[in-house]
């Protein structure tokens, strides 16, 4: 039985290796795609195919045992997040074979795609002509 705690969104999950079904969203059984089948959201603005760093998050533990190893692909793409520091895996390519906790850092949060709601934004952004 493998853990994900989400410790700013006060969630955990647990499911078993191998069981998940995968919902495409990076490799199967990432952080991305464990989040995705739990219904938590994870910005991930390239689908998850390590062709963006929307979906950074923080490893507080687990990072060195629970974790699949980082590729080249995601160390090259990690390092150009904002904020990024030794602990950051993209959630998308990081699969989870154990017990981890992960941070999703607040700025990489979408209030409307997290089901907030849509946001009135007036007049700020104008109507197309036809």
């Amino acid at each position: 039985m493998c853990s994900s705690d989400l410790t700013n969104l006060d969630k955990t999950v647990e499911f078993e290796s191998g069981k998940l079904p995968y919902a495409d969203q990076g490799k199967p059984e990432s952080i991305l795609d464990v989040a995705m089948n739990f219904g938590i959201h994870i910005e991930h603005a390239c689908g998850g195919s390590c062709a963006c760093t929307t979906c950074h998050v923080r490893m507080k533990t687990g990072v060195e045992t629970n974790l699949s190893p980082m590729e080249d692909d995601e160390l090259d793409r990690v390092e150009q997040a904002a904020d990024y520091g030794l602990n950051s895996r993209l959630a998308c390519q990081a699969v989870v074979t154990g017990d981890v906790v992960v941070e999703i850092p607040s700025w990489n949060r979408n209030y409307v795609s997290e089901g907030g709601g849509s946001m009135n934004l007036g007049d700020a952004i104008p109507v197309g002509k036809k």
